[in-house]
């Protein structure tokens, strides 16, 4: 699971430096970030996490059972109704795009909007099949076939990818042009990200039927357990949106920065929270009869698993965020202004890095429980919180910045990691009260936090010393011997063997 993520996320870098080159932090970059997050809220609603909250454990337990058929029956069914409510919720918000932008982007020109219109009625659609994708990879993972669901997003960039060079270097489009031709591209990506996952769930699909559930055993449990979780995630898809369309209302660009920001803070979330979250969640399901003790146990070890790699994560992040920024970003159009408010936003979400990873383990340890109602509340709670305290936050900070771009997107992500810490903490004490204690050992953590502190330090020392350079060649220089001294360090602490940890966290 982590090598798919990691290749899909390598990709996921490229396609952003190449979007980077040519679309910066322009109007259209704003445009493009804004059109991708509005559709998004039906792959937050109905897809990979909230789907493998309420899928996952049902259908894992019928495999647990030997119950193969009744399983894929359940997997018939549950296609059909996603299918049939991602389709009819992609056509409406296709019809009432213009009326979304207007309401959401108010402060834009009209060039702006119509625009943002054109690709949020092209990314509808490409949304709704991403939707469908999340079944495949929830049956691939309930069989603990990871590497394929993971690694599929990889088709979904390539497509993107192509569709920028072709329009940039062999078309000669124009800037709003390429980015249309762009969004076609993300159609035509979502569609193979389905289609290349299809030949493996087959092989695993014993009495598989499409249907609409009726009758059908499973269905009536797990459509219980995804209306809270659905609650849940629409909270915090309705805090992201709430993001952009503050930050629409700031100088051009400020969504662009957000955007590429959040493309850094997900990266380790996505290679070692959600990883290990998500390979979890289905043994932690066949593991629900068992003793507590052993279900808490099991999660102290993916908690410490995820803290190895989030706290260096952190740090890298707050120090030598300008480094990691320019090495990816700054080309073409995106010049220094544009590295530096990159990195203090990028910085201000780093603070709650490690929260949100943890968080995804504790949330996979209570859908298991199969307690979805929990997570939800919590998830309000962070929600409303970061609200507060990120428009707080953004107003004093918009008055500072570089060029002509501001800081005010940075207290949006300092109010993201309040409530992402706000969040950890109440999720530990609500599951502490169910399996008893359960984090990871705290000295273990200082050990970690000591480790990673040595190993940022040699990075900027070296990036003091070192003499000037391109970007990617002194990332390099800085942050692979930075690496080498935390994994060395680690091991010299008494936190094992690096490479035993490596090989664990997928």
């Amino acid at each position: 699971m982590g090598a798919g993520i990691l290749l899909s996320r390598l990709m996921g870098l490229v396609r952003d430096r190449i979007f980077a080159y040519y679309f910066g932090t322009s109007p259209v970059a704003d445009a493009w970030r804004a059109a991708l997050r509005t559709p998004n809220v039906l792959q937050n609603l109905l897809g990979e996490g909230t789907l493998s909250a309420s899928f996952i454990p049902v259908y894992a337990e019928f495999l647990e059972e030997g119950r193969h058929e009744t399983a894929g029956r359940f997997a018939g069914a549950a296609l059909g109704i996603l299918s049939v409510v991602a389709g009819s919720l992609a056509l409406l918000g296709v019809l009432v795009a213009p009326w979304l932008v207007e309401l959401f982007f108010f402060g834009w020109d009209d060039g702006k909007q119509a625009l943002t219109v054109t690709l949020v009625r092209i990314l509808f659609p490409m949304t709704a099949v991403l939707v469908v994708s999340a079944w495949a990879l929830g049956v691939l993972n309930s069989h603990r076939r990871f590497f394929v669901s993971y690694v599929a997003p990889v088709f979904w960039n390539l497509a993107m990818i192509a569709a920028m060079v072709a329009g940039g270097v062999w078309w000669g489009l124009g800037e709003r042009d390429l980015v249309v031709a762009l969004g076609w591209g993300a159609l035509v990506g979502g569609v193979l990200q389905f289609g290349v996952q299809l030949p493996f769930v087959a092989r695993h699909l014993i009495g598989f039927r499409l249907s609409l559930g009726r009758g059908v055993e499973g269905v009536g449990e797990a459509i219980r357990n995804f209306v809270p979780v659905v609650a849940a995630r629409g909270v915090v898809n309705l805090s992201s949106w709430l993001d952009v369309i503050l930050a629409a209302t700031l100088v051009d660009g400020a969504v662009a920065v957000l955007g590429y920001a959040q493309t850094f803070y997900v990266l380790p979330i996505s290679l070692f929270g959600m990883s290990v979250a998500a390979s979890e969640l289905p043994e932690l399901s066949r593991m629900r009869a068992q003793d507590r003790e052993v279900l808490a146990e099991r999660v102290a070890t993916a908690l410490r698993r995820v803290s190895f790699f989030l706290l260096p994560s952190a740090l890298v992040y707050l120090a030598l965020g300008d480094v990691v920024v320019a090495a990816l970003y700054q080309t073409g159009a995106f010049g220094l202004p544009q590295t530096l408010v990159t990195w203090a936003v990028l910085g201000a979400y780093s603070l709650g890095l490690a929260a949100s990873a943890r968080s995804r383990v504790l949330s996979s340890a209570f859908y298991a429980l199969r307690d979805t109602a929990t997570p939800a509340r919590i998830a309000t709670l962070r929600v409303v919180v970061s609200a507060v305290v990120g428009i707080a936050l953004m107003i004093p900070l918009d008055r500072m910045g570089f060029a002509q771009l501001r800081l005010g997107a940075a207290g949006l992500a300092l109010g993201a990691s309040v409530g992402a810490w706000l969040e950890y903490g109440l999720l530990r004490r609500a599951l502490g009260r169910v399996i008893g204690a359960h984090g990871a050992p705290s000295d273990a953590l200082v050990r970690m936090g000591l480790a990673a502190a040595l190993g940022t330090a040699t990075a900027v020392g070296l990036q003091l010393v070192l003499p000037p350079t391109h970007p990617a060649l002194l990332a390099l220089e800085t942050l692979v011997p930075g690496g080498v001294v935390y994994l060395g360090a680690a091991w010299a602490l008494g936190l094992g063997d690096p490479r035993r940890i490596l090989r664990r966290r997928g």
